[in-house]
């Protein structure tokens, strides 16, 4: 059997509200992608706002510094990485797909991701 090269990274537990949380997802996610990784970022719950045009630019992981969370995102996308929104929350935050930000490639659904995860096609980091 060959290698694992992809990692799905699920933020479901991050809440926006407590910005420092969200430096560590997206500083794996760029560090896997570096490595080479397929690497795939999805956002649900309260997390998916985050993928929501104007969210992550309004917030900082560390008070006063000016590397906003966008900026977090920005750099994981840059070294390859993928970031999902979830369906379901597109409806709970009355956004569509045209509300996303430029790096989120579009959505992710339970069952596309529950299929990768019982195939074993990936490793799951969660935050």
């Amino acid at each position: 059997m060959a290698a694992v090269q992809r990692l799905l990274i699920v933020l479901m537990n991050t809440d926006p509200r407590n910005a420092e949380e969200l430096g560590a997802p997206f500083y794996y996610a760029a560090v896997a992608a570096a490595m080479d990784y397929q690497v795939d970022v999805l956002c649900t719950a309260s997390a998916g706002k985050l993928m929501l045009k104007g969210v992550a630019d309004a917030l900082r992981v560390k008070p006063g510094d000016p590397k906003t969370v966008h900026d977090w995102i920005r750099e994981a996308h840059e070294f390859g990485a993928k970031f999902w929104a979830c369906p379901a929350n597109l409806d709970l935050f009355d956004a569509s797909e045209a509300d996303l930000i430029p790096e989120c490639a579009g959505v992710m659904g339970a069952s596309a991701m529950i299929q990768d995860v019982m195939d074993g096609e990936c490793r799951v980091l969660t935050f």
